[in-house]
């Protein structure tokens, strides 16, 4: 039987409330649907304000806006992440400066932030890997001893905690993902938290194409006008309706997730004691979302085989990100401080094996890669 890597989750509700969005006549952004997802999420993170944004991209975009990058400012981050997390800085002028991961969470090694700051230093950037947080105590005293705003990366860290708190609500912004390979999802889709209140007035007029929007339709003011830079970054109200009928059953999808995690996790235990592999680490002060289960092998070659070897039998794993700093664009547009190896080395070990609600056939997964690794 063919195991996709990835296979996108409905509970059931999406195609109604669209329907509904379509009778109430309201299919353009900022509709009843975006606003019972924006109180959703602030309730759920207690986020000062949240903004549905058309992507992560975009609510990476708009925190770069509200930091005020500059030409030259510099913007500390890991290699190993998606390409938007550099791109919504260089965008403004901003240059990438990537510090080396952790080998045990694959997130940025928060020992290595401070000697990378330099008086160019505007902001930090983590990015939470797999759902699972960074040392976001040590991050957030790095920032404040050295005036920097924090922009979490929480892509893919929706319903995940660190010491108790959401992910993206402990910096001073923070962004989340709703693609289809994310947890919960619509389609395309993404949101900005904001947690410092000093940033709420203007991240609406920026997500508004740079317009007082907003307030008008508040009473606020009674005409609307062009008042800063912005973009269209809100996503139209259908997007917002399959969203809220997944956010409603947001904990039923992570317990589901986490059930076939812990099935993989118990099903390589045995591999990862012979040495044929490493499974995840997952630190004590982290509830994870189960957004991905990876493994670690032993060489880039050994990769390459397993992933020949499951393909021949309709299993469809992957690997991630190619380290940005090797990127063409991130050799033009950024720098690195350090050595890089720990990214470099695990960037061509990792292995992500399919993961989605509903699979039940893990077992088989599991099988089929300690077939591969002792073939």
């Amino acid at each position: 039987m063919k195991i996709p890597f990835n296979k996108p989750y409905m509970t059931g509700k999406e195609l109604f409330y669209i329907a509904e969005a379509h009778f109430n006549n309201m299919l353009a952004g900022d509709g009843p649907f975006t606003k019972k997802c924006h109180t959703w999420l602030e309730q759920k993170t207690g986020a000062k304000k949240a903004l549905l944004t058309h992507s992560c991209t975009a609510a990476l975009e708009m925190a770069a806006i509200l930091a005020d990058i500059q030409p030259g400012d510099e913007v500390i981050m890991p290699s190993y992440t998606f390409v938007s997390t550099a791109n919504a800085f260089v965008l403004r002028g901003g240059i990438p400066v990537f510090v080396d991961i952790r080998p045990d969470t694959l997130n940025i090694d928060e020992t290595l932030i401070e000697a990378a700051i330099t008086p160019r230093t505007k902001a930090i950037v983590p990015v939470h890997y797999a759902g699972v947080a960074c040392e976001m105590d040590t991050i957030m005293d790095i920032a404040s001893r050295h005036n920097l705003l924090v922009i979490e990366d929480a892509a893919q860290g929706i319903m995940s905690t660190y010491k108790g708190r959401a992910l993206g609500s402990i910096g001073h912004m923070g962004c989340y993902s709703f693609h289809e390979t994310k947890n919960v999802i619509s389609g395309e889709g993404g949101a900005l938290l904001i947690n410092d209140e000093c940033f709420i007035a203007r991240a609406e007029i920026v997500r508004e194409k740079g317009t007082n929007r907003s307030q008008f339709f508040r009473g606020q003011v009674d005409k609307y006008t062009w008042v800063d830079v912005g973009s269209s970054y809100l996503p139209g109200e259908v997007i917002a309706a399959f969203l809220w009928a997944q956010l409603e059953d947001a904990q039923a999808i992570t317990n589901k997730r986490l059930d076939v995690w812990q099935k993989y996790h118990e099903g390589l235990e045995k591999l990862e004691l012979q040495g044929l592999l490493r499974r995840p680490i997952i630190s004590d002060d982290c509830s994870h979302n189960a957004h991905m289960y990876y493994v670690l092998l032993n060489s880039l070659a050994e990769r390459t085989h397993v992933i020949e070897n499951l393909r021949s039998r309709e299993i469809y794993p992957v690997f991630h990100y190619v380290p940005l700093h090797n990127s063409p664009a991130g050799l033009k547009y950024s720098r690195f401080h350090g050595s890089l190896k720990h990214t470099e080395d695990l960037a061509n070990r990792i292995l992500r094996l399919p993961m989605w609600v509903g699979m039940d056939n893990v077992a088989g997964v599991v099988a089929s890669l300690t077939g591969a690794l002792n073939n």
